[in-house]
């Protein structure tokens, strides 16, 4: 029999059991099992980032960003070599200060900022279970984390899509919420950001843009999708169904399935980037799937979908 709630309910019955989970204990436990979990966390991924390459070793994907120079980003960027840098130029920019920091450091900081992203979708109380969750990708350093915050944030700043559209593309799926909804000036603002990041980048790096783009048509044109470490899933199966949720997600009001459907369209789904199911969390806070704001109509454009007022580090 066909599960009457629709394709998403499973993914929203997670965070629910973890909720559930989290209630069982007071407020001022929950927050300190969350700092004491963050700052383990914290402190094991820095150590065992040094040396690179050990066994247990950690930041094999922080090492694709800390790599790449300005000078010629693209050097290495073949897909799944141990560093290959694929993502825009853009993105290259933004990290270039960091980046200029010795290895260990940068691993400090850039693991600082993936923590923190965690605290934003789980709110104080959840943090402990938050990082149990994203454990591998803490690890790893890979941006899932970093996306899953972007599809939450662009509920009120849709600008904030164009960390997704610029980095790993294909994720931008989510974007079929503002379009399925009439949303026209959140879809128009999000592809407007992204121009700008994109001019502005582009003035000073012309000739890295086109080399990106080289890189996403040979990847395109490679087949592969992934190693042992992702769901063998080819992009093609999975991109009709995160279409699929997300269509669905936005006729019903439920604004979870937006970062659902972001994970399964991304190129290739590691099992780290599961971790970008925490922005279920953060999205259900609002209780989304109660009766809200309706799509637009053919021919109107609807208000700018708003989230709660609480938001999710404050829960």
């Amino acid at each position: 029999m066909l599960n009457p709630q629709g394709p998403g309910a499973a993914a929203a019955a997670a965070p629910a059991a973890l909720i559930a989970a989290g209630a069982r204990l007071d407020e001022r436990t929950l927050r300190a099992l969350g700092i004491a979990a963050a700052v383990a966390a914290w402190f094991t991924i820095v150590v065992m980032s040094e040396p690179f390459g050990r066994l247990w070793g950690t930041g094999q994907d922080a090492r694709c960003y800390w790599v790449p120079t300005l000078d010629d980003p693209y050097r290495y960027s073949q897909w799944n070599d141990p560093i290959a840098y694929v993502y825009s130029p853009a993105f290259l920019q933004l990290v270039s200060p960091l980046a200029a920091l010795p290895w260990q450091a940068f691993m400090a900081a850039w693991t600082g900022i993936l923590l923190a992203a965690v605290r934003f979708l789980t709110g104080p109380r959840l943090l402990a279970i938050g990082v149990a969750v994203a454990s591998m990708e803490l690890a790893g350093g890979n941006i899932s984390l970093l996306l899953a915050g972007a599809t939450v944030i662009g509920f009120r700043w849709p600008a904030a899509w164009a960390f997704v559209l610029l980095t790993k593309v294909t994720p931008g799926i989510g974007l079929l919420w503002f379009a399925v909804r009439g949303e026209w000036r959140s879809l128009g603002i999000a592809f407007g950001a992204t121009g700008v990041v994109v001019a502005l980048s582009a003035a000073l790096m012309p000739g890295a843009w086109a080399e990106w783009v080289d890189v996403l048509v040979r990847i395109a044109g490679s087949g592969r999708e992934g190693t042992w470490a992702s769901l063998p899933v080819p992009f093609v199966v999975r991109l009709p169904v995160a279409i699929g949720v997300v269509v669905w997600g936005a006729r019903t009001n439920r604004r979870w399935t937006v970062p659902v459907a972001s994970m399964i369209a991304l190129p290739a789904l590691w099992y780290g980037s599961l971790s970008m199911l925490l922005a279920v969390l953060a999205l259900r806070d609002g209780r989304p799937d109660e009766p809200g704001p309706e799509p637009a109509r053919p021919g109107t454009d609807a208000a700018v979908t708003r989230l709660p007022e609480a938001t999710p580090a404050s829960t």
